[in-house]
């Protein structure tokens, strides 16, 4: 017996009832990619108000590593709330906190003293990291990638590559940040192939030292190690670790942006231990909590406590709540052998995204790294012409067959997979023949 369970047209009834209420109430900006309304929801299933059960791929857009609601967090949640739910850290200081600094500095991919930080959105983190970075160098200047995504604030949406929806018509954007081009294997904007191209890409950093920006003026270069918005990009081998020794060359930072791939997405806890690369800095976020707002920033001691006393806060950063689901995330995450499952479940998407390559070709590309795995769809296989209109109508088809997507990527034709890390084999076989049979449909 599978897990699915469509009982009404999509949306059903009562989710009509609430979508009206939604489109009378809330702003057009936040129209949701399934129009239905959750009742419930546990590991990799979510249930809506007229009893119609889907399996997740989404998981909160890569918050729900550790599952819906987990029994472990939710206990934790509860315990904290009956204590406190607020002090402002910075006024009255608490044990989670401190606790969760201890045990994500000694997690983060970073060798000597470390030291963390917290707030709330992954854009924050990012800003904050860029404000940690310029105060410990003095520098101002700040070299982002093609691709990237690192949030909706000014300084964040500064950096993020794309324009539109998130950039068009919020100008103007905030100054001194330059971009160059990610290693886009598949879409590789010199026509070049690896390894013969011998990291070309990233041998655009220094090319940016003479054309864009002094590298004197740089305080830091940011990067997410696999970029997920950007279309689930996996650079080859040699990329992260040459942008690392042109960075420290410079004396510029290294910040790994691993808002989307750290707590084990990518089947290790923080993505660039895949690539043996040690940033300068980490922001953090996402699936540090389970789904409640709390990011970080970790980093090298010296560098953390450059900035002065009241440069670095906010009033609702590393609140209790969200710290004290984070400590029992961790605990999830080593108790349930979450790395190695993370593993696994990548291999066999990406085993199952193979075989339909093979011959369904509207299916251009399928790449990944642990559980982060995604489909490039395209017209055409000789001139990868994006297929974006008809990834909007998989996803369409797959949600009214009980199977919640997301896409990415430059021209949205990217079908990205944020499946939770508990999802087991049998969820995972049902998603995926959805999936395969409506691919199938259009193609």
């Amino acid at each position: 017996m599978g897990k699915v369970s469509i009982r009404t047209e999509i949306p059903g009834p009562r989710a009509r009832e609430w979508q009206q209420r939604r489109e009378a109430a809330v702003i057009k900006a936040f129209s949701p990619l399934a129009p239905i309304i959750i009742e419930h929801a546990t590991g990799a299933t979510v249930t809506d108000v007229d009893g119609n059960t889907f399996i997740d791929f989404t998981g909160g857009i890569g918050c729900l590593n550790v599952g819906h609601t987990p029994p472990e967090v939710v206990e934790a949640v509860i315990e904290q709330t009956r204590k406190f739910l607020h002090t402002d850290f910075t006024v009255i200081p608490y044990a989670p906190f401190i606790e969760l600094a201890e045990r994500l500095s000694q997690l983060t991919p970073i060798r000597g003293a470390r030291k963390a930080v917290f707030f709330n959105s992954g854009a924050e983190a990012v800003e904050n990291s860029i404000k940690i970075a310029r105060y410990a160098t003095g520098k101002k200047a700040v070299i982002a990638f093609e691709g990237a995504f690192h949030g909706r604030t000014l300084l964040a949406m500064s950096l993020t590559s794309k324009i539109k929806p998130y950039k068009q018509k919020f100008g103007p954007f905030a100054p001194e940040v330059y971009r160059i081009p990610y290693a886009n294997c598949y879409r590789c904007p010199y026509g070049l192939e690896y390894p013969s191209c011998g990291v070309h890409c990233a041998q655009q950093l220094e090319r940016a030292f003479v054309t864009m920006v002094d590298p004197q003026d740089t305080a830091a270069v940011i990067v997410e190690p696999v970029q997920g918005e950007g279309g689930f990009v996996v650079p080859p081998p040699g990329f992260l670790p040459r942008i690392r020794e042109i960075t420290r060359k410079y004396g510029i930072l290294l910040i790994a942006d691993e808002v989307q791939t750290g707590f084990g997405r990518t089947g290790k806890m923080f993505a660039v231990e895949n690539w043996g690369v040690e940033p300068d800095l980490v922001t953090v976020a996402k699936s540090i909590a389970a789904g409640l707002p709390l990011s970080g920033v970790v980093g090298r001691k010296e560098i953390m406590d450059a900035p002065d006393d009241g440069t670095i806060g906010g009033t609702f950063v590393g609140n209790p709540v969200a710290c004290a689901a984070a400590l029992k995330v961790l605990d999830v995450i080593e108790n349930q052998h979450l790395l190695e499952r993370s593993q696994r479940l990548g291999e066999y998407v990406k085993g199952r995204f193979a075989e339909m390559q093979k011959r369904l070709p509207l299916i251009g590309d399928v790449r990944g790294i642990g559980g982060m795995v995604a489909m490039e769809l395209v017209k055409d296989r000789q001139s990868k012409e994006p297929a974006t209109a008809e990834t909007g109508r998989i996803l369409a088809r797959a949600l009214g067959r009980g199977l919640i997507l997301l896409k990415a990527g430059t021209y949205g034709n990217v079908i990205r997979v944020l499946a939770p890390l508990v999802t087991s084999e049998e969820e995972l076989s049902e998603g995926l023949d959805i999936l395969e049979g409506v691919i199938t449909e259009l193609s």
